[in-house]
Formats: structure tokens, sequence, C-alpha cells
């Protein structure tokens, strides 16, 4: 067998409709597109959602409910585990930002309680955690709200 020899099996390959060859080809003078507006003309790429200027889903349905998205406070997280990594006696969140555990000193900043406190430390931050609260000062240290 020879590259020249192969061929794509029957009825797999077909030819794309010549638009535009007359009125013959049954797409003929306006090439499928219809007469006149914006899908007729050349470049014309519709959005993904349009619904060809019927009122769009999103508008038709009722709003309903609360969302809480514009009143919630997002924290950093940082785990009890890195902390003691750090082995320091007193850290907050400029420490913490320095060390490359949260990205602002500036934000708020939770201590979550995986992983266990080797020493006595003072930790300051936004908000901890029940356990992580409990190891720490199980460990001698103070955790420190702001």
């Amino acid at each position: 067998m020879r590259i020249e020899d192969l061929s794509p099996v029957s009825g797999s390959v077909k030819n794309t409709k010549r638009r535009g060859r007359g009125i013959g080809s049954g797409l003929g003078k306006t090439g499928g597109r219809g007469h006149k507006g914006a899908g007729q003309r050349s470049g014309n790429k519709k959005r993904a959602w349009f619904e060809g200027g019927q009122m769009s889903l999103a508008r038709r349905l009722p709003k309903r409910g609360f969302s809480n998205h514009l009143f919630r406070k997002s924290f950093q997280i940082v785990n009890l585990k890195d902390l003691s990594a750090l082995e320091m006696d007193s850290i907050d969140a400029e420490v913490m930002s320095k060390n490359g555990l949260v990205k602002s000193s500036l934000k708020p900043v939770k201590v979550l309680g995986f992983g266990d406190v080797t020493g006595k430390m003072n930790v300051t931050a936004s908000a901890f955690s029940a356990t992580a609260k409990e190891k720490i000062e199980k460990a001698g240290g103070t955790a420190t709200e702001q």
C-alpha cells in the first residue's frame, strides 16, 4: 500500500454547501442569511446568550431572595502548623505577610486549628477558630483578637 492509494471511508467526507451561486443551488441570492439585519451582514457574530431581541432569560425570571455577598467578611486563612513552623514568640499579621503565610497584612486574618502548637506563642489576628484558640492557650500562649 502506498500513500497515494489511501482514501477516506465513503460517506465520511462531504462537500460544503456552495452559497450564493444562483437560485438553482437553493442558497442563492441572500446565501441562506435572510433579508436585512445584523445576521445578513458579514462579520456578524451573535453572543452565545443572544435571543434575537427577545427579552433575555435573566430579565424574564423573577428576582427573589437575599444574597449576603455584599456584606460577608472574607478572611485570609492560616493554620496553626504554619505558625508553629515559624518558631517565634509573638506573631501578628505583619509577621505572617513577611513570611509568606498571607498576601496582605491589611486584610483580616483567621487562624484555624489544623496542626499542633510546639511552643508557647502569642498570636494576634482578626479571628480564631475555637480549636485554634484552645490549642494556643493549652500550650501556654495567648490568642488576641484585634
